[in-house]
């Protein structure tokens, strides 16, 4: 089984300018991410990106960027399905792609690594991982336009905590597909996909520079600052 590491990168960010190659505890965002690919079980690691200066870093800390990304698939609506299908036309002949975000740096080699037996343990046609959500969604509410609150689920049948159901979210660390099920499909989901579950310190997504600081204090914690 071939397994291409796949890393998008795009140039443009509006919530944190230069997100992508923006220093993290001393290194660039994407070099965590492409460190720990790197030292996984996976056959390449590339780096998909329309920017220049990006994959120059990328290259630099030892991924391969064999292409430039088109820029019609670098905009703020395009789907995030539609770079990673472009990659497998572009480098044909691997079986499994693992998607890895740049945005999850705490990511480890060791997950990547235990995704990928995961699937081929179960021999599902993908595997996402997950982590549970800081706040159960039965204690989320709505909000209608006078400002009322509604519960988001009806809480009647779960009053205490130790009542409510154990529930995971999508953490967006990792994505494992194989390659001809996700071009016929065209998702990564599906009712017979497999969760990977990741612990909440390593889930982090960073989408806020509130997120920024968490992470990066994690990692400064952790001694893995470079």
């Amino acid at each position: 089984m071939s397994v291409l590491a796949l890393i998008p990168a795009r140039g443009g960010s509006k919530g944190i300018p230069r997100k992508n190659i923006a220093l993290m505890a001393g290194r660039p965002l994407i070099a965590w991410t492409i460190e720990a690919a790197l030292a996984a079980r996976v056959d390449a690691v590339v780096v998909s990106t329309d920017n220049a200066e990006i994959a120059d870093i990328a290259r630099a800390s030892g991924a391969a960027v064999p292409f430039m990304r088109p820029a019609t698939l670098a905009q703020d609506d395009t789907p995030g399905l539609d770079p990673v299908l472009h990659a497998l036309d572009e480098l044909p002949g691997h079986d499994t792609v693992l998607l890895l975000q740049p945005t999850s740096p705490l990511r480890t080699a060791a997950d990547i690594d235990a995704a990928l037996a995961l699937q081929a343990a179960t021999c599902a046609a993908s595997v996402v991982s997950v982590s549970a959500p800081a706040t159960h969604p039965y204690w989320a509410y709505t909000i209608d336009s006078a400002g009322r609150m509604m519960p988001l689920i009806d809480r009647e049948k779960a009053a205490r905590r130790q009542d409510l159901p154990v529930v995971h979210a999508l953490n967006g660390a990792m994505y494992i597909a194989d390659t001809g099920w996700l071009r016929a499909g065209r998702r990564f989901v599906d009712a017979d996909t497999r969760a990977f579950i990741m612990p909440p310190e390593r889930s982090i997504d960073i989408d806020t520079p509130f997120d920024w600081l968490i992470a990066e204090a994690l990692l400064m914690a952790s001694g893995a600052a470079g």
